[in-house]
């Protein structure tokens, strides 16, 4: 692609950038701009030219018009929670991040549509609790949701907890608005769950990465409040006893099962260790564990009685060798607790791999004895640390650096574990990247998994949308010179 040439100086573009969003919308000091250069695992370290920070649509589009004219690369940034850099600009200095922080609004919840319209700064939590107040769910859950934006949200396809039985973002998503990278905007907030106008533009820019525009606002499709929940936390065996009790659950009733979590012994161990508060209410480890969340919005079902009735199935089948029910809200908090915190606990145990994979569910406790054993035979010691969505087939495959290893020394051998794990989630039919995205940590592996046809036409939609390559340069694609 060929790229467009800047007329402007450095000084001349932020000066208009300050035009256009005054001086609360640019900041330009190293010490203002460094924590939007440095992705959240601190993988990645780049320099910004400026971060710019639009109000609205309007200035958004003011923005990306000048960028668009003058080839200055544009990196939009939601709450910088990337798993693969894919919102930390390069070092070149010759970016600008973009961040959306300020268009915050939750601008309306329709009762009877079960909708609600959020601009794309709103943070996943703040959207939920909006949601929760006005009596409905908004279901996407995820572990960074406290700072995660929607508009990343959205962009990245994010998947969560409770994927099982609600389906990834893009499931959640009847229309929306974006800007794309001339600067036009794509008024597309329409809350029809059926409308065969044409291609589905929301859902190419869905799961996009900030490739081809900025998603600015989006309708997003609500449900009925869960009235009763119980939590439940199940030890067994192995990952093959924890899909055994999955199909239990389906089989008995699949629309109660919320979620369904697998945690291996190895990473629970870490969280109880390394987490203050994180204390596991069993009477002894085990070599896994799930947690397992059942919901029902209807008002007269005994979920207690039936959870306890499942159990007892279960342990007299010798599936699960114990297991516990949340008794308050806040033993419900503490058996999420146990789950949410393994990507922190492994973070403090040392350096860290991490591989979100996905495999036909069937497939999950194959994907998990292989790749352990794979990796251990690669580097003696190393603590596999797999966990994750197993009620739909994807697994943070985490491995932690062994005990007494140099951080740098393990994370040198990054690729050769990454590409270990790679070569047996292909095997198995699953994908390299499940619902972190491919940022600029994976674009390599894609020739391989998505050469052909179907590489090409991703070149050619970009191609397209973004002839200057303007738009989150690097990310997704690997070179032209790379692969088909």
């Amino acid at each position: 692609m060929s790229q467009a040439t800047t007329t402007l100086t450095p000084a001349d573009l932020i000066s208009r950038f300050t035009d256009m969003l005054g001086p609360v919308g640019v900041l330009t000091g190293e010490s203002d701009t460094a924590a939007y250069c440095t992705d959240w695992r601190d993988l990645y370290h780049g320099r910004a030219l400026a971060v710019l920070r639009p109000a609205s649509t309007r200035e958004l589009a003011g923005i990306v018009r000048l960028c668009a004219a003058h080839g200055v690369p544009m990196v939009p940034q939601g709450g910088n929670t990337s798993m693969v850099g894919g919102a930390t600009p390069d070092d070149s200095g010759h970016e600008v991040v973009v961040c959306l922080s300020r268009m915050n609004r939750v601008r309306n919840i329709d009762p009877h549509d079960l909708t609600m319209e959020v601009e794309a700064g709103v943070t996943l939590k703040a959207a939920q609790d909006a949601a929760r107040e006005a009596g409905f769910m908004l279901p996407l859950s995820i572990s960074s949701e406290g700072s995660a934006q929607i508009g990343g949200v959205l962009a990245t396809n994010a998947g969560g907890n409770n994927t099982l039985r609600y389906g990834n973002a893009r499931e959640l998503v009847l229309g929306l608005e974006a800007v794309m990278p001339d600067g036009a905007v794509f008024h597309g907030l329409r809350r029809l769950r059926k409308d065969n106008t044409g291609y589905a533009l929301r859902q190419l820019l869905i799961g996009s990465e900030g490739t081809l525009g900025f998603i600015t606002t989006a309708i997003l499709q609500l449900h009925p409040r869960p009235r009763a929940i119980e939590a439940v936390l199940c030890a067994v065996d192995d990952a093959g006893a924890a899909l055994r009790l999955l199909g239990l659950l389906r089989g008995r009733d699949p629309a109660l099962v919320q979620a369904f979590e697998y945690m291996s012994g190895t990473g629970m161990d870490l969280v109880t260790s390394l987490i203050p508060g994180a204390t596991l209410p069993l009477g002894e480890r085990a070599p896994a564990y799930v947690l397992v969340e059942l919901a029902t919005p209807r008002p007269d079902a005994d979920l207690r009685e039936y959870a306890e009735e499942i159990l007892g199935e279960a342990l007299e089948d010798g599936i699960i060798t114990d297991a516990v029910i949340a008794e308050s809200e806040g033993q419900r908090a503490a058996l999420w607790k146990l789950r949410e915190e393994h990507a922190e606990a492994q973070r403090q145990a040392g350096a860290s791999v991490k591989n979100d994979v996905s495999v036909p569910v069937t497939h999950v406790p194959a994907l998990i004895d292989r790749a352990t054993a794979a990796c251990a035979a690669l580097v003696p010691g190393i603590r596999a640390a797999p966990f994750g969505h197993m009620g739909d087939g994807n697994i943070h495959f985490n491995l932690v650096q062994p005990e007494g290893m140099a951080p740098e020394a393990f994370l040198a051998r990054s690729h050769d574990i990454m590409d270990t794990v790679a070569a047996i989630v292909k095997e198995l039919d699953g994908s390299f990247s499940a619902e972190h995205g491919v940022g600029q940590l994976k674009p390599y592996m894609m020739p391989q998994w998505r050469g052909g046809a179907e590489l090409a036409a991703m070149r050619h939609i970009k191609a397209a949308l973004d002839p200057h390559n303007i738009m989150n340069p690097g990310k997704v694609l690997p070179p032209a010179t790379q692969g088909a």
